[in-house]
């Protein structure tokens, strides 16, 4: 079963998905994680990018240490340090701070298309913490060259 499916509104690239893992407000210095600027750029063979933002407004680190996809028969974390990327098991994202997921760093990388997404379309992904709890974003597919003007 597929949950790649047309974009029915307006995109914008920018999209506030909120995921903690904590009661609200208590105090408890939990991670407090919110996604937004996520966007794949339409692919061009059978494999594809995924960039966004993961931002904690909480008082605790926590880790990106998971990704799955209806849309890709893997979906891996990579970095990208000089110039080189290389999947890795996990990365960090500071308490009041941000793990940024950018065109040439640090990224998500689609393996085994089930089908090239078109510009216009959705993919789904769910991306999974080390202490939050997991949560399904949105990526608008962009054309192969887009470039945001913001969040990136």
């Amino acid at each position: 079963m597929r949950r790649l499916t047309a974009a029915a509104l307006a995109v914008t690239g920018t999209l506030a998905l909120a995921g903690c893992g904590g009661s609200d407000g208590s105090g408890s210095g939990a991670a407090e994680l919110s996604v937004g600027s996520a966007y794949m750029p339409q692919p061009v063979s059978d494999m594809a990018a995924g960039f966004l933002t993961i931002t904690n407004d909480g008082d605790t680190a926590d880790r990106l240490t998971g990704v799955s996809s209806d849309a890709a028969g893997q979906v891996t974390v990579h970095e990208t340090v000089d110039g080189s990327m290389r999947e890795v098991e996990a990365l960090d994202i500071p308490a009041h701070g941000s793990l940024v997921l950018a065109s040439g760093g640090n990224h998500l990388m689609f393996e085994q298309l089930k089908q090239k997404p078109k510009q216009g379309q959705t993919v789904f992904v769910e991306l999974r913490f080390a202490h939050s709890d997991p949560v399904t974003v949105e990526l608008p597919v962009k054309s192969a060259t887009y470039v945001p003007k913001t969040g990136h």
